[in-house]
């Protein structure tokens, strides 16, 4: 079936290919100099429409594919410089034409803007623009339907977008913040007829002062502009619905939005209620969301980070979950007072409730144990955030901002595990909880005395605390030799102290993390010229974190029985603090920019437990550098190098054993040193309108000594667990390489993508040295069309390939996926979007082989300038019951089954504002 569809793909292209030609020509100045990005765009005479248009190379050259038969009107234009029209009929046995313009400059340069702004695409500087209209067929419903089908912009399966290969760190809508630039909850929620252009800034800084200065290159943010309609009014769209989720429970959805944009105010509300599967705030999303409070002093060394304690809460994704119930609220606001200050704001409140059944095997390497798991998770996570800023600029030379972040939660996970080891059976009922809270604030403030001189500083605090508690019930007696000591005169060969005998076994545990610290910064930037400058870092990281863990068990007759003894309580204070000076200098050299750096840290790490002190000093010189080959204005070769100093948080001090889960104990180690990691990335960037080209691809190698790595004593299925610093012969080592090949032909996009990732660790398991190597491989394909009158397709295939070598247990894993995307008008007002999804998943001795399909289908009825729109829609119409994953770690392997949502069918109704 797939060699036929990729047959009938050939024949459907090569069709297309014979019926028009190619027109190339070249636009040039006056005096004959060719202007690149310069635009050319093919109108039919008769009605009008755009048939097709060109971008200019660095050549001056431009190329079109015109349908034979027709008369058309070419209009070349470049900003400053008239446009030109040229009449050109294309007759049915022509071959390739020419077609040159010559274009004089304009007087007023402010009529030249307007008319370049009309075309497709225009790029000014580093700044690309799109024009919707002239890229969407109608059928758009969202901004993430109308990036996709912009030329060098993907939009990945969680709503994420990236342009030419580079993650895009912000999203705005007519200059304002949305929802803190969050590109997930803009791609899913901003009305697709809302959006008039495009703007894709790369290199961004949103500070001008200090634009050009630093290293911006992987900066890109997008601007989103409003139709006409749509500004200085309240827009937006209220969607219900409701049906059948499986056999017999009800599903419903509610989905209402509103917006409202002008020079002075914007504010946004989103809402989503819903059981059917659509989560537009995950777990994860809650804990990535940083609020832009991110990359303090990136290019100074130092790697360390405060973790969340969350006790390995299971992520849910909507794909990996029985039911999923969602409750979520969102606003945002930006408010301009007066030309010098701008305030802005957003809040976040999710509720989810989740239901995980999944089946596992996990293969332990060190004991060759098996255990089979079946696993019931009922998860529920109410989030809430709320962030507050302001921006005062009271003139070109001065801004000072500040923001205000809150975040708190309160995760609960109710688990039901049945674990199968040799034929023994053991139930586990396990209950975590965690109710977190952070403050976080950041004071930001550039000066610019003269043009020579440039400062700029920043404070940034964070206050958290976590109180995670964890509760386990189990048949057997939980960690024999820990909780249970062997005595040999013992009848029952076991004396239990601490552990008191229980027909259950009820084990808890509480824990409380507090955290301080406090960044803060100094830059003093000296430009030499337009391509040079200096620049000089002095600044400082302290952090306070104090750690308090307790386990105790409850009887039989409801009864604590505390468990005293130090090795089962934690009682850590934990100090670290970074001071350092750096020094950078970037220079321009032709087509080639250098940023060569290197910072002096004295690192001060103090802890307190068990009333004895450890600390270390260290004195380190951190070399880094970065160097950019611009080969064109759209192609580019980056090279970045560094050494960074990595430390841990007290979570890896603390020495009293702390539970991960009912078979894993962890204790900390108060010797621990840091770890230093070197890092090569090499990426390439080549993104041609000339040909409709894009390309992209890097190189990633990391080589980390004097790591932190496991010791792990394993026992069946019980592991405990430490860390220790790795003798600098055994480093860990990764490499990973990716690339991306699209190229559009007319309206059909080829695609091409594949990544694929080595990882080598050592670790000791049960007082050897293992090496463990994960080689995992995705590649896909994909042909895609974008016509506006027919009916549109995307083919694809996808192949992921997972090698595991654990000790030497070596296992391999293969998923296939085929998938088959249509859109369909049909009688003027109805449109049908489907969706297939087949997937083949299996290892290399073919003991795990599972084929599914998913098969989606949504129903579109709306009438030309209707407000109203229906829809019926179906989801997982196979009714597939489950899919497969795997994952692979130092101590074992996993294979899951994981159940998913069944059918489901709905009916709804949108009314747009």
């Amino acid at each position: 079936m797939t060699k036929m569809i990729w047959a009938v793909l050939l024949l459907f292209t090569v069709s297309l290919s014979a019926q028009s030609i190619k027109v190339r020509g070249s636009i040039k100045d006056s005096i004959g100099t060719p202007l690149e990005f310069a635009n050319v765009i093919a109108t039919i005479l008769e009605t009008g429409a755009i048939e097709s248009y060109g971008i200019t190379n660095a050549d001056g050259r431009f190329q079109l594919n015109l349908p034979v038969n027709n008369t058309y009107v070419l209009k070349a234009s470049f900003l400053g410089y008239e446009t030109k029209e040229q009449i050109l009929t294309v007759p049915e046995n022509s071959q390739e034409m020419q077609q040159d313009f010559v274009l004089k400059e304009m007087e007023n340069q402010l009529d030249g803007v307007e008319l370049v702004y009309e075309m497709p695409v225009t790029v000014k500087g580093d700044t690309i623009t799109y024009n919707a209209d002239s890229f969407t067929t109608g059928n758009e419903r969202k901004l993430g339907d109308v990036m996709k089908k912009l030329p060098g912009v993907e939009v990945n399966d969680e709503g994420e977008i990236e342009v030419e290969g580079k993650a895009v760190n912000k999203v705005m809508v007519e200059g304002k913040d949305f929802f803190d630039g969050d590109s997930k909850l803009a791609t899913k929620n901003i009305p697709a007829d809302a959006v008039d252009k495009v703007e894709v800034l790369r290199n961004y800084n949103e500070v001008d002062q200090m634009r050009g200065l630093g290293n911006d290159q992987d900066n890109v943010a997008i601007n989103i502009k409003l139709r006409e309609g749509k500004k200085n009014f309240w827009f937006g769209e209220v969607t219900a619905g409701g049906g059948i989720v499986g056999n017999d429970k009800a599903g419903y959805l509610a989905h209402p939005k509103l917006f409202y944009y002008s020079p002075k105010y914007s504010i946004n509300f989103i809402t989503d209620f819903n059981n059917i599967g659509e989560v537009p705030f995950t777990f994860r999303d809650y804990f990535n969301f940083t609020g832009g409070f991110r990359n303090f002093n990136r290019a100074g060394g130092t790697s360390f980070n405060i973790r969340d304690s969350d006790l390995g809460f299971a992520v849910a994704q909507n794909n990996r979950a029985n039911e999923i119930d969602t409750k979520f609220l969102a606003g945002n606001f930006s408010w301009r007072i007066n030309p010098k200050l701008d305030v802005s704001g957003f809040t976040i409140l999710s509720d989810n409730k989740t239901n995980i059944v999944n089946n596992t095997i996990r293969r332990y390497i060190a004991t060759g144990t098996s255990e089979n798991i079946n696993a019931v998770n009922d998860q529920r996570s109410r989030l809430g955030m709320l962030k507050l800023s302001s921006i005062y600029k009271p003139n070109s030379n001065f801004q000072l901002d500040y923001d205000v972040l809150l975040k708190t939660s309160k995760q609960t996970e109710d688990d039901t595990t049945v674990s199968v080891v040799g034929g023994n059976t053991n139930n586990i009922s396990e209950t975590l909880e965690n109710k977190p809270y952070l403050i976080n604030q950041n004071i930001s403030t550039y000066y610019t005395l003269n043009d020579k001189n440039i400062f700029a500083g920043q404070v940034q605090h964070l206050y958290q605390n976590e109180d995670p508690f964890y509760k386990a019930i189990q048949d057997s007696v939980p960690f024999r030799g820990i909780f249970t000591t062997i005595d040999p005169t013992d009848t029952a060969n076991e004396t239990f102290d601490p552990l008191i005998p229980a027909t259950l076994y009820d084990i808890n545990q509480e824990k409380n993390v507090k955290s301080n610290k406090l960044d803060a910064k100094i830059d003093y930037y000296y430009v030499i010229n337009k391509k040079s400058n200096f620049n000089f870092t002095l600044g400082s990281t302290l952090s306070n974190q104090k750690f308090r863990s307790g386990i105790f068990q409850i009887l039989d007759n409801g009864n604590q029985n505390n468990f005293t003894e130090d090795e089962f309580n934690n009682n850590v204070e934990f100090n670290f603090t970074d001071v350092f000076l750096g020094m950078h200098y970037k220079v321009k050299s032709g087509k080639f920019t250098f940023t060569p750096g290197i910072t002096l840290h004295n690192y001060d790490v103090k802890n307190e437990q068990l009333g004895i002190t450890t600390t270390q000093n260290d004195w380190m010189l951190l070399p880094d550098f970065n160097a950019i080959l611009e080969l064109k204005k759209s192609e580019s070769l980056r090279f970045n190098y560094g050494i960074s100093s990595q430390y841990t948080d007290i979570n890896d001090y603390a020495e009293a054993y702390v539970f991960n889960s009912y078979n894993s104990l962890f204790k900390g180690n108060r010797f621990l040193e840091n770890a230093l990691s070197h890092t090569y990335e090499l990426t390439y960037f080549n993104f041609n309108m000339f040909s409709y080209t894009n390309i992209n691809g890097s190189l990633n190698y990391s080589r980390r000594i004097n790591g932190y790595k496991s010791n792990s004593n394993i026992e069946e299925i019980n592991q405990v667990g430490s860390l220790f610093n790795m003798d600098s012969n055994f480093p860990d080592e990764s490499f990973s390489a990716s690339g991306r090949f699209s190229k559009t032909i007319k309206k059909i996009q080829f695609s091409l993508s594949g990544n694929v990732s080595l990882n080598t660790s050592n670790n000791i398991i049960n007082d050897e040295i293992q090496e463990s190597q994960s080689f995992t491989q995705n590649y896909s394909g994909s042909v895609q069309s974008n016509f506006r009158d027919w009916p549109n397709f995307e083919v694809g295939y996808r192949l992921a390939i997972n090698d595991y070598d654990n000790g030497g247990l070596k296992q391999n894993y293969y998923t296939h996926q085929p998938f088959v995307n249509a859109e369909v008008n049909f009688l003027k007002d109805f449109t049908l979007v489907a969706e297939w999804d087949y997937y083949n998943y299996s290892d290399d001795t073919n003991t795990v082989e599972n084929t599914y399909s998913f098969v989606n289908a949504n129903l579109y009825y709306q009438k030309r300038d209707s407000p109203w729109e229906f829809q019926l829609q179906a989801a997982n119409l196979l009714d597939t019951n489950f899919i497969n994953t795997d994952s692979f770690n130092e101590q074992f392997n996993t294979t899951s089954q994981y159940l998913v949502l069944p059918r489901i069918l709905m009916l709804t109704v949108k009314y747009d504002l």
